[in-house]
């Protein structure tokens, strides 16, 4: 029988077997063969936080071939390549209209980083991050990674990235970032201030959800510039001091979610806007996504290595996972 990668309870991962029953109408199902879990958003639920319950599913995105269709499909065929949100399991049933399908060039790193891509997106677009600007990225996960790359096709001129794991610091700078800072060995605002000249950066992008980092983010800025609030922030215990710098420097502060509509631009840009866009740049190959995902393991062993994750961030970037 197939198996599927669940939580029984907080911080419970296990394998266990389930049984697909018929395709219903409409629907495809798809055998897996790479997958990756979301690590903000998902280890929240996996803690058992926000309302949490139990089982659940862990895993964000999942790609594999189509190997059967239910009645009245008429728009994906066996053996195509497609991609979909869904947790770690070794089969999909999807609805046919839901898949992406992937173009013959398109990696499954690529694919995979399609969720993170919506997040950068959003807080590239909600920042107004302009041709010329000088940033900064707090925070190198997957949607760090992906609003660093996000940031130089919107035209900055200079983009700096922040991260106390060393091996996210790597792929940020071979994905080319023009300063890369340890804030733990550096005093991020006083660096990021004398590398532009004094004025301080135009728009702070803070992906972390740690509040050390939002405050280093306010500190980086220009007067009247921009910080973005991109991840998901918990109750403030320490960590940040409003009326250090913000209260005199007057930093905007825009908190971005790519899928809370309205957009700010309504009509014309909203959530679905959004994901077409980031499907089409990297079904093209716009972006690098190689070394994003990493470590990529075996989906047999993919309950020690979410727990790995949960107890070893330094360990991974974005986790990848084989089923084949």
């Amino acid at each position: 029988m197939p198996k599927e990668l669940v939580a029984v309870a907080p911080r419970e991962p296990v394998l266990r077997e389930y049984e697909d029953g018929p395709v219903p109408e409409g629907h495809v199902r798809v055998q897996v063969e790479h997958g990756a879990p979301k690590r903000g958003t998902e280890m929240t639920m996996y803690y058992g936080l926000r309302g949490a319950g139990f089982p659940q599913g862990l895993g964000n995105m999942c790609v594999g071939k189509i190997i059967e269709v239910g009645d009245g499909v008429e728009d994906c065929e066996v053996g195509e390549r497609v991609a979909g949100h869904g947790h770690l399991k070794e089969t999909h049933t999807w609805r046919s209209g839901s898949v992406l399908k992937m173009p013959d060039r398109m990696t499954w790193k690529e694919a995979v980083c399609y969720d993170p891509a919506h997040f950068a997106l959003s807080a590239i677009r909600d920042g107004q991050v302009r041709v010329g600007d000088r940033i900064a990225v707090f925070g190198l996960g997957a949607i760090g990674l992906m609003t660093q790359q996000y940031a130089r096709e919107a035209g900055a001129d200079f983009i700096a990235c922040v991260d106390p794991i060393a091996g996210r610091r790597e792929v940020s700078e071979k994905t080319g970032a023009d300063l890369v800072l340890d804030p733990i060995s550096c005093n991020v605002g006083e660096v990021l201030k004398e590398a532009t000249g004094g004025l301080g950066l135009d728009v702070a992008i803070e992906t972390s959800a740690v509040y050390e980092a939002l405050d280093d983010a306010i500190r980086s800025v220009a007067y009247e510039g921009t910080v973005v609030v991109a991840g998901w922030a918990k109750e403030c215990k320490g960590g940040l001091d409003l009326g250090a710098v913000a209260h005199f420097n007057i930093p905007n502060l825009i908190f971005a979610r790519a899928n809370s509509d309205p957009n700010r631009d309504h009509p014309r840009w909203n959530f679905g806007r959004i994901i077409q866009s980031c499907w089409k740049w990297l079904a093209e190959g716009r972006f690098d996504c190689e070394d994003i995902i990493d470590p990529v393991i075996p989906f047999k062993d993919s309950v020690e290595a979410y727990i790995e994750m949960d107890n070893h961030p330094e360990r991974s970037v974005k986790l990848g996972v084989s089923f084949i």
